[in-house]
């Protein structure tokens, strides 16, 4: 097998460049004004991988932002690979907690920091610079590849189902791989097995026809913000259990075997705790911290407003309130029977005096692999020769909503090899990527082509 690594090292700091010209381009989907640096940066990818040795890469148009698409055939009896990601990006939003600009990659101890790093542009980078390093070097890729990198996944993918389904003949592969997700360590590589499904929520929570002065209504009439904060407290009891009705029915049990796999895992509650920067940990009673994270559902209040917040004071009685909740789902959780139930739950504890409205804005299932597949053992094999050590199977508690889709429309078995470690800030301020996990995980792609040509998948 051929040694990529003194290359990959000779070129470190012109990839690193080339990452912080991409990192510049603030692709943030979730707001309108930076459309045209979503099409930016799309076509920066798609000049990247035609840079790289992909023949044939395009824009294609949706509904919403362009995918990027390319392709390399080398036998069309070879395997065929599939790689997925996104090119869009979280806003950089508390804007004042970053220690340098968001969009101003910067090196620190190590660390490349700036939005998009991990989620996911970094990791990209890693796939096409692994890619363009085989090609540099005579190795060439012996497998057929192909490329999907959407602009939407931060807003919920809300065109990908679509796409799949008009271009499965164009998309038909062997095997899907995705890069979003993460290590236990630089040092420790993981492959991820299992995902947690997501509800989101949003509750709106309507009183008097407009805000009234406190003094001369406070008292009498229902304060839409009391209401909502009442509901959304007793959507969990005092043991951390969600109350909804049949939440927890088609739960699996953690068995003996999960609980043995945990017990090999690296795993250091006050590590965490630090991490988080939380005062202590907490969770549904009876569970370890990394059962309440990998085996079991959750529910989060993921913001609330209402009423007057600003500075000063506003004897107001608020007309409206309103939060936003988010469920994290394990299998056999079903997201549309969750949020059926989460809304009549929702509906019989809101109290007279207030009207409420429950929206329904995304779902999606969770997702365990199917660790059959011969692409497992090759990956073992790529990250085990890259960073020095066997990786672990590892669950996380995120969701990605759309490997489920992949697996269904293509038929073709997910494998999750990801390369940001814990804390490394995704969707908060100062995100990072670790430069020796960059400069490994160049290593390991560029390895892992080769374990798929001998094995197959």
């Amino acid at each position: 097998m051929p040694d990529f690594r003194d290359s990959i090292e000779q070129n470190l700091d012109g990839f690193l460049s080339e990452l912080g010209e991409w990192l510049r381009i603030a692709s943030v989907s979730t707001d309108g004004a930076h459309q045209d640096e979503v099409q930016q940066a799309a076509e920066w990818l798609r000049d990247k991988l035609r840079a790289a040795g992909l023949e044939h890469a395009e824009l294609i148009p949706t509904a919403g932002n362009p995918m990027v698409f390319a392709e390399h055939v080398v036998d069309p009896s070879a395997p065929t690979l599939l790689i997925y990601g996104h090119y869009d990006v979280q806003p950089e939003d508390p804007v004042d907690l970053w220690t340098s600009p968001a969009f101003e990659p910067t090196v620190r101890d190590g660390r490349l920091y700036a939005r998009g790093t991990v989620d996911d542009k970094g990791q990209i980078h890693m796939h096409v610079k692994a890619i363009e390093t085989r090609m540099r070097t005579g190795a060439g890729v012996p497998v057929n590849l192909k490329f999907l990198i959407e602009g939407e996944e931060e807003i919920g993918s809300e065109h990908l189902a679509g796409f799949l389904e008009e271009n499965r003949d164009k998309l038909s592969c062997d095997a899907v791989l995705i890069s979003d997700t993460g290590m236990l360590g630089a040092d420790l590589p993981a492959i991820t097995v299992a995902l947690r499904g997501i509800v989101y929520m949003e509750v709106h929570v309507r009183g008097p026809a407009k805000d009234l002065h406190s003094g001369s209504y406070g008292g009498a009439v229902v304060n839409p913000c009391i209401a909502l904060a009442g509901m959304l407290a007793a959507l969990k009891d005092a043991d951390g259990r969600v109350t909804i009705p049949g939440f927890y029915d088609l739960v699996r049990e953690i068995t003996d075997r999960d609980r043995a796999d945990l017990d090999a895992v690296p795993w250091d509650d006050e590590v965490f705790r630090a991490e988080a920067g939380s005062p202590t940990l907490g969770g549904e009673t009876g569970f370890s911290t990394l059962e309440r994270l990998w085996f079991r559902p959750a529910l989060d209040v993921n913001g609330v407003w209402g009423g007057f917040t600003g500075d000063g004071s506003k004897t107001v009685l608020p007309s409206r309130a309103a939060a936003k909740v988010s469920m994290r789902l394990v299998s056999d959780q079903d997201p549309v029977e969750i949020a059926k139930s989460f809304e009549r739950h929702v509906l019989n504890l809101a109290p007279e005096g207030v009207e409420v409205e429950v929206r329904h804005l995304h779902g999606g299932h969770p997702w365990v692999a199917d660790t059959s597949s011969p692409i497992f053992e090759a990956a073992d094999d790529a990250l085990e020769r890259a960073f020095g050590r066997k990786p672990v199977y590892m669950r996380e508690g995120g969701s990605i909503p759309i490997i489920p889709l992949f697996e269904q429309m293509l038929e073709a078995p997910a494998v999750l090899i990801g390369f940001s470690l814990p804390g490394a800030n995704l969707h908060a301020p100062d995100e990072w990527l670790d430069l020796s996990v960059y400069q490994n995980g160049i290593g390991a792609l560029a390895d892992l082509y080769d374990g798929i040509a001998e094995r197959g998948v």
